[in-house]
C-alpha cells in the first residue's frame, strides 16, 4: 500500500503529515541538544566538586596522603573524576552524532519536501487552468450555438415574411449560416478541449500525483527511519560508556575496600612516634614537717654554709612534655629540634636522597669520562677540553655529597643510638621495678664508712643556736625511734632485703610506715609477722596517719 494510490486524494492531509514528521525530528534535535547541556554542566560540576574535595598540596609534603583512608578517599574522587570525563564524552557524542547530523539531515528533508509539494502544486496549477480553459471553450460552444439557433430563427421568420426583401432574407440567412459554422467550430474546439483536460486530469491522479505522493512516502519513511535511528544513538552513547563507568564504579568499591583501619593505626605511629622515654614517677614532695635532716646527697638537709636547703617550686624540675605547652622549635639542619624518632626519619630521607644524588653525580662523571675517552679518539667528534669544566663541577658535587653523606650518616647513628636508648630506658621502667636507691641503706652505710658516699653521709650538720642535736640521724641501728607507726603502706613490687639493714616484702604485703623517706631513696617500715627494716621508698605506696 502506497500513499499515492490510497491517498490520492489527501494532499492537504500528507502536507500536514510531512510537515509534523519534520517537527518531530527537530524536537528531538532540540531535546538532545538541551540533554547534553546538561550532561555537560553535570560534568562541569562533578570536576569542580573533586577539584574542591582534592588535597591542595603534594603527596609527598603531606602526612594524610600515608593512611589508607585519605588514599581511599583521592581515589574515590579520581574515579568520580574519570566518571564526570564519561559524562562530558557522552555529551560530545550526543552533540556531534545526534545533535548535529540530524539537524543538518532536518534540512535536507525539509527541501526535499519543498521541492515535492511545490511539483505537485504546479501540476495542480496545471490542471486548473486546462479546466478552466474547458470551461471557457464550454461557454463558448454554448453562446455559439444560442446565436446560431437565433440566427436561424430570424432567417426563418424572415423568409416566411411577405414584406421582406429578397436581401433582407438573403442577409438574414447567411448569418444564421455563419453563426452555425461557428457554433461548428466552437463544438470542434469544445470537444478537443475536453479530450484533453481528461488526459491531462487521468494523467495527474493516476500517474503525476501519486508519483509526487510515492516521493512523500519515501522522504517520510527515510525521515522516520532516520529519527529511529537518532533514538538509538541515544541508548548507544550511554552503551559505549558503560564498560568504563562499570570500571569507575569497581574502583570506587575497591577504594572502600582498601580502608584498613589498623594500617592506619601504625602510620599514626611511624609518623609521630617521638622515640622519647616515658617520665619516672614523680617523687612526693612533703611540705608539711621541717626539713632539719642529716646532710647526704640524695637528701634535704642544711649545706656546708649553714643555709637551709628546700626542695620547692623554685628549683628547677624534669619537664613533663605531655602537659606543657609546646613552644615552636628552631629547625636545625641535623632535625635535633625534632623527636628521637622522628629526626631518625628524616636523617634517614636525607641520606638517600643524597644517596642518590651521589649516584647520579658519579655515572655522569663516567659519562662524561667516555665522552672524554671519545673525543681523544675521534676528534672530528668534539674537543675534550670542553669537557673538562663539566667534569671538574661533577667532581666538585661529588666531594660535596659524600661529605653530606659522612655528615647525615654520623648524625643518623647517633638518633638511632638515642632512639635505641629510649627504648631499652622506657621497657625497663615499665617491664619491672625500679632499680633500689643507689645509695645504701642507713645500717649497711655505717658499717662500710670507706667510700668516700658513706663519708659525706656520715657528716654532722653544723649546730645552730638553740639545736644541740639534729631531729633524726640516719645511722641509728637500734631503732631509737619511737615504735608507734606514723602511717600505712602498701608494698607494691617485691624486694628481697639481702644487705645489711634492709628488710624483705611481698607484693601487695601491707606495712607499718615507722619512719618516712630522708631523702636517700630508704623508707623504714614493720611486717605484721614481726620486724623492721628499710626498703625503696619507690616500692611503697604510703599513707599517713
Amino acid at each position: 500500500m502506497d500513499w499515492g494510490t490510497e491517498l490520492w486524494d489527501q494532499f492537504e492531509v500528507l502536507e500536514r503529515h510531512t510537515q509534523w514528521g519534520l517537527d518531530l525530528l527537530d524536537r528531538y534535535v532540540k531535546f538532545v541538544k538541551e540533554r547534553t547541556e546538561v550532561e555537560q554542566a553535570y560534568a562541569k560540576q562533578l570536576r569542580s566538586l573533586v577539584k574542591k574535595y582534592l588535597p591542595k598540596r603534594p603527596t609527598k609534603d603531606d602526612p594524610e596522603s600515608k593512611f589508607s583512608q585519605q588514599q581511599s578517599f583521592v581515589q574515590l574522587l579520581q574515579e568520580v573524576n574519570d566518571f564526570a570525563g564519561q559524562r562530558e564524552l557522552v555529551a560530545e557524542n550526543l552533540s556531534v552524532r545526534v545533535c548535529l547530523e540530524l539537524a543538518k539531515y532536518s534540512q535536507e528533508m525539509k527541501q526535499e519536501r519543498k521541492m515535492h509539494f511545490q511539483e505537485g502544486r504546479r501540476a495542480q496549477q496545471q490542471l486548473e487552468n486546462g479546466f478552466k480553459q474547458l470551461e471557457n471553450s464550454k461557454r463558448k460552444f454554448e453562446r455559439d450555438c444560442r446565436e446560431a439557433e437565433k440566427a436561424a430563427q430570424t432567417a426563418e421568420r424572415l423568409d416566411q415574411d411577405i414584406n421582406a426583401t429578397k436581401a433582407d432574407v438573403e442577409k438574414a440567412k447567411q448569418q444564421a449560416h455563419l453563426r452555425s459554422h461557428m457554433a461548428e467550430e466552437s463544438k470542434n474546439e469544445y470537444a478537443a478541449q475536453l479530450q484533453r483536460f481528461n488526459r491531462d486530469q487521468s494523467h495527474f491522479y493516476f500517474s503525476q500525483m501519486p508519483q509526487i505522493f510515492d516521493k512523500l512516502q519515501d522522504m517520510d519513511e527515510r525521515r522516520a527511519t532516520h529519527l529511529g535511528a537518532g533514538y538509538g544513538l541515544l541508548s548507544e552513547a550511554e552503551l559505549q560508556v558503560v564498560p568504563i563507568i562499570a570500571k569507575c564504579l569497581e574502583g570506587m568499591k575497591v577504594a572502600a575496600d582498601a580502608v584498613d583501619a589498623k594500617n592506619d593505626s601504625q602510620v599514626l605511629i611511624e609518623l609521630h612516634k617521638s622515640g622519647f622515654a616515658r617520665p619516672g614517677d614523680v617523687e612526693f614532695e612533703d611540705f608539711s614537717q621541717p626539713m632539719n635532716r642529716a646532710p647526704s646527697d640524695s637528701s634535704l638537709g642544711t649545706p656546708s654554709d649553714g643555709r637551709p636547703e628546700l626542695r620547692g617550686p623554685g628549683r628547677s624540675r624534669a619537664k613533663r612534655w605531655p602537659f606543657s605547652k609546646k613552644n615552636k622549635a628552631v629547625v636545625t639542619e641535623d632535625f635535633s629540634h625534632l623527636p628521637p624518632e622522628q629526626q631518625r626519619k628524616r636523617l634517614q630521607q636525607q641520606l638517600e636522597e643524597r644517596s642518590r644524588e651521589l649516584q647520579k653525580e658519579v655515572d655522569q662523571r663516567e659519562a662524561l669520562k667516555k665522552m672524554k675517552d671519545v673525543y681523544e679518539k675521534t676528534p672530528q667528534m668534539g674537543d675534550p677540553a670542553s669537557l673538562e669544566p663539566q667534569i671538574t663541577e661533577t667532581l666538585r658535587n661529588i666531594e660535596r655529597l659524600k661529605l653530606e653523606v659522612q655528615k647525615y650518616e654520623a648524625w643518623l647513628a647517633e638518633a638511632e643510638s638515642r632512639v635505641l636508648s629510649n627504648r631499652g630506658d622506657s621497657l625497663n621502667r615499665h617491664t619491672r621495678p625500679p632499680d633500689p636507691p643507689a645509695s645504701a641503706p642507713p645500717d649497711s652505710s655505717s658499717s662500710n664508712s670507706g667510700s668516700q658516699e658513706n663519708k659525706e653521709s656520715s657528716e654532722e650538720p653544723p649546730s645552730e643556736e638553740g639545736q644541740d642535736t639534729p631531729i633524726y640521724t640516719e645511722f641509728d641501728e637500734d631503732f631509737e625511734e619511737p615504735t608507734s607507726p606514723i602511717g600505712q603502706c602498701v608494698a607494691i613490687y617485691h624486694f628481697e632485703g639481702s644487705s645489711e639493714g634492709t628488710i624483705s616484702m611481698a607484693e601487695g604485703e601491707d606495712l607499718s610506715l615507722m619512719e618516712e623517706d630522708k631523702g636517700d631513696g630508704w623508707t623504714r617500715v614493720r611486717r605484721k609477722q614481726g620486724g623492721e627494716g628499710y626498703v625503696p621508698t619507690s616500692y611503697l605506696r604510703v599513707t599517713l596517719n
